[in-house]
């Protein structure tokens, strides 16, 4: 996987997360890939996609139903990261991943978040700066 130099280090810590349990879901037990195991693999694929649909808002000077937008997104994708950790925590309960397959997760989820965070703070300041 190749960082392009524009992109956000959410993005790229974001798609590493979601390589991360694409990978370790494949050899799930076949009784939770439709459930569990899929519920991850769409969180984890959800979350890379908000942010990729925040990022590519437009915000200028003025732009208040633009920053609305981002920070919609931006908020998904926060709630889908604690999905993500509740659905793992699951899977971790049903001996579909394993406990350490599970704080792996829960760390770049947790860096994930607080990348989301500064950044939705950042927003708000630029948008403060602009009234």
């Amino acid at each position: 996987m190749t960082k392009s130099q524009s992109e956000l280090m959410v993005i790229t810590n974001a798609k590493k997360l979601c390589s991360y349990v694409m990978t370790i879901t494949q050899r799930a037990p076949k009784q939770f890939r439709f459930s569990v195991i899929g519920r991850m693999q769409v969180y984890a694929l959800d979350i890379v996609e908000d942010l990729y649909y925040a990022n590519d808002i437009y915000m200028g000077p003025g732009y208040v139903e633009s920053f609305r937008s981002r920070q919609s997104y931006q908020r998904k994708a926060l709630a889908t990261l604690r999905l993500l950790g509740y659905i793992s925590q699951l899977a971790t309960e049903l001996h579909a991943i394993s406990f350490k397959q599970y704080e792996q997760i829960s760390k770049q989820s947790y860096d994930v978040m607080n990348l989301v965070g500064a950044w939705m703070i950042s927003d708000r300041k630029r948008m403060e700066k602009t009234k």
